[in-house]
């Protein structure tokens, strides 16, 4: 059974690559298709994401969960720059924030962590779902120069094969040489590999 759901409080502010950036990597010159290359750079960010389990571009994201059910709490979505706040329903089903007193963040580990401080209880909450929402901020930060290089050729080249690629494909007929390109890219990046 999940325990917790996941879900995207604000987008990020700009993307990885930039539109001038996606036409020269497809080699395209005119401006007939710029809303579409725009689009497909927001596509290939959320697909490379998806493929690796981060955040690319600060943004902050909401985890509930239905209990404080251990000591500590790994933070999805890495890297985790910090914790917002977490809010819990009492017994009285009022929605309380929890003091940062209560807790310690550590940004260094990866993925993210928040630990019970070792001088503080969970509070007893409401047997609702949903009971605890933490807010966080995570991704590489803010601008796209933070992003890692490999996450935005990932997304590059996405973005010139979708955009050349419009029909749909079956399997087998997708360049082997893109998707191992692509694979060798985000396979670095993905939570729990590291270099």
């Amino acid at each position: 059974m999940l325990k917790y759901s996941l879900t995207r409080a604000a987008d990020p502010s700009v993307e990885p690559a930039t539109l001038a950036e996606a036409k020269r990597h497809a080699n395209v010159v005119a401006s007939d298709d710029d809303d579409f290359i725009t689009s497909l750079i927001i596509a290939a960010r959320e697909q490379v994401e998806s493929d690796t389990s981060r955040a690319l571009i600060t943004q902050t994201w909401r985890l509930k969960l239905h209990e404080f059910f251990a000591d500590k709490f790994e933070l999805p979505r890495p890297p985790l720059q910090s914790v917002s706040s977490i809010k819990y329903l009492d017994l009285d089903e009022a929605e309380q924030t929890l003091g940062a007193t209560n807790y310690d963040v550590d940004t260094d580990r990866e993925p993210g962590v928040i630990w019970r401080d070792e001088d503080a209880t969970w509070p007893t909450i409401s047997d609702e779902v949903n009971a605890v929402t933490i807010t966080f901020v995570a991704g590489y930060g803010d601008a796209a120069s933070d992003v890692p290089a490999r996450a935005k050729h990932a997304i590059l080249l996405l973005v010139a094969h979708w955009y050349r690629s419009r029909e749909a494909v079956t399997i087998g007929t997708i360049s082997k040489e893109i998707e191992l390109a692509y694979q060798r890219l985000v396979n670095g990046l993905k939570v729990g590999n590291y270099p």
